[in-house]
């Protein structure tokens, strides 16, 4: 067995894998390589800086120690979320793909064997897997319906890295959870993925002002809304003279009812018969002419 060395531990898990048919398990798992491959190009890590070994539903990688933990965070953060909602835009429901991902670190040895292929030994990546089966990972990836990846940081990665807030890292995003495994309780942080307060503040739009309408008279008896009703004694008498019309007056032909107050403004043009009704030859009956 070679000697065990320090490696930054990347792991990746597809949700719900063996519930699809062998043909979208074929596409998933290109996908997956390709998300990859993109994540690592755009973190700057070499292919001799990386071993891949193949899980069937996902990945473990592993990645030289001279790679910088953040450059790998920034990546993992920003450019697969991206690159995981650009297949699902395109797939079809049975090929949506979502994962649980981990970045852990620590000392792995490589025992590999003709006609084998792995070989990979060591505590820390046995405990790095135990956090990405775990059922509070896959529940934060469960209640994110919204999103298509959950992250997840061993405890050296987060007190190496994510707690001293180096660019592109915000430690607030993360929080602490208690995983249970075979052997006692594991520490690690949980990324909190699109966090409210990383969403841009919307400034509420004033209301449009409204433009002015026509100012109408209330209708006889009612009194606005906006203004309180005032007892019968106090309320005040229209202004003008008030005319009150015995019988319904007529004015060009047209009948008007109710009680008239007077006309301010304007023009009143004809006859307006008073109390009365007129004759085909214009004479007036029971009434007044003004």
């Amino acid at each position: 067995m070679r000697e065990p060395v320090n490696r930054t531990i990347l792991l990746l898990d597809i949700e719900r894998f063996s519930r699809r048919d062998d043909v979208v398990q074929v596409v998933l798992r290109r996908t997956l390589n390709k998300i990859v491959d993109q994540t690592l190009e755009a973190a700057g890590v070499e292919a001799t800086q990386q071993y891949r070994e193949d899980r069937g539903d996902g990945l473990i990688v592993l990645i030289s120690a001279d790679v910088a933990k953040t450059v790998l965070l920034r990546s993992l953060l920003t450019a697969v979320p991206d690159l995981l909602h650009e297949h699902n835009l395109l797939a079809s429901d049975s090929a949506q793909m979502r994962l649980r991902i981990v970045l852990a670190a620590g000392e792995v040895a490589h025992d590999p064997h003709a006609g084998t292929t792995g070989g990979l030994v060591g505590h820390d990546l046995n405990q790095a897997c135990r956090l990405l089966d775990a059922d509070v990972l896959r529940s934060a990836l469960a209640a994110r319906q919204d999103e298509h990846c959950v992250l997840a940081v061993s405890a050296p990665v987060y007190e190496g890295v994510v707690r001293h807030g180096h660019r592109g890292v915000r430690p607030e995003l993360f929080e602490e959870a208690d995983v249970t495994v075979k052997d006692g309780v594991l520490p690690a942080w949980i990324h909190r993925g699109a966090a409210p307060d990383r969403m841009p503040a919307r400034s509420a739009a004033p209301a449009p002002e409204a433009a002015p309408g026509p100012v109408r008279a209330p209708e006889p008896g009612r009194v606005p809304a906006s203004e309180p009703a005032s007892p019968p004694a106090l309320q005040e008498r229209p202004a003008g003279a008030v005319f009150h019309f015995h019988g319904a007056p007529v004015i060009h032909g047209s009948l008007v009812g109710g009680d008239q107050h007077g006309v301010s403004g304007g023009q009143v043009t004809g006859d307006v018969v008073l109390g009365g009704t007129r004759t085909e030859d214009g004479a007036r009956r029971d009434g007044g002419r003004s």
